[in-house]
């Protein structure tokens, strides 16, 4: 019998490993040697297992070792990401936007406007503009209808038509407008206007209307 030297099992003669643990019997290593003189004994190789690695200091600071980190057979190391708020199913009313002004606020002009005779008729005399259209010309007796601005009174030698031009205020801003006339509309002594081609006035501006000149006052509400 061949007794192994590293677990003490004994083995039959002639085995050149133990059947126990299978390490080179002593009996076997000794007969290679015999039958091979000269030949440096065998040495076994083992392989050292590098140690874990320790907190080391990197740049003067410690850093935790791998052991620490290490996570059971099967589970598979996670690094804590920073905490997020996340939806928690409430439902956050929405920022009602700002209401848009109403149609009425809308269209309704901030002032009040007029029209005041300077030259060409009676002095003075004043014609109050109201939201929306307002013609300007003279009573026409065949239909019986009367402008916004009836002027005839304030033209003797009848150089207005009787639907002269039109003066509209629209969402605080006032134009004029030629529809047509026999003598033409001026606005601040400049060109003709041309018929269908609105032209936006503003306070203190002067509108020719046949030969009565006219100024367009502009008074905010307050």
């Amino acid at each position: 019998m061949i007794k192994c030297s590293e677990c003490g099992y004994e083995n039959m003669d002639g085995l050149d490993y133990c059947d126990g643990c299978g390490a080179k019997l002593a009996a076997a290593a000794g007969s290679s040697a015999a039958a091979a003189p000269g030949a440096a004994p065998a040495t076994e190789t083992k392989t050292e297992t590098p140690p874990e690695p320790t907190a080391e200091s990197i740049d003067g600071k410690a850093t935790p070792s791998l052991a620490a980190d290490a996570m059971p057979d099967g589970e598979t190391p996670t690094t804590e990401m920073p905490k997020s708020e996340a939806p928690t199913g409430e439902i956050k009313p929405e920022t009602a936007p700002e209401s848009a002004p109403s149609t009425a606020a809308a269209a309704g002009a901030p002032f009040k406007a007029k029209l005041s005779v300077v030259r060409g008729g009676r002095k003075g005399q004043e014609f109050p503009l109201e939201d929306g259209n307002n013609l300007v010309g003279r009573w026409d007796p065949e239909t019986g209808s009367f402008p916004e601005v009836d002027l005839d009174a304030d033209d003797p030698e009848a150089k207005i038509s009787r639907k002269h031009a039109l003066i509209r205020i629209d969402a605080g801003k006032i134009t004029i407008e030629d529809i047509g006339s026999l003598n033409g509309t001026y606005v601040n002594r400049q060109p003709r206007l041309s018929p269908g081609s609105p032209a936006e006035i503003k306070s203190g501006d002067e509108v020719i209307i046949g030969k009565t000149f006219l100024k367009l006052v502009v008074e905010p509400i307050s």
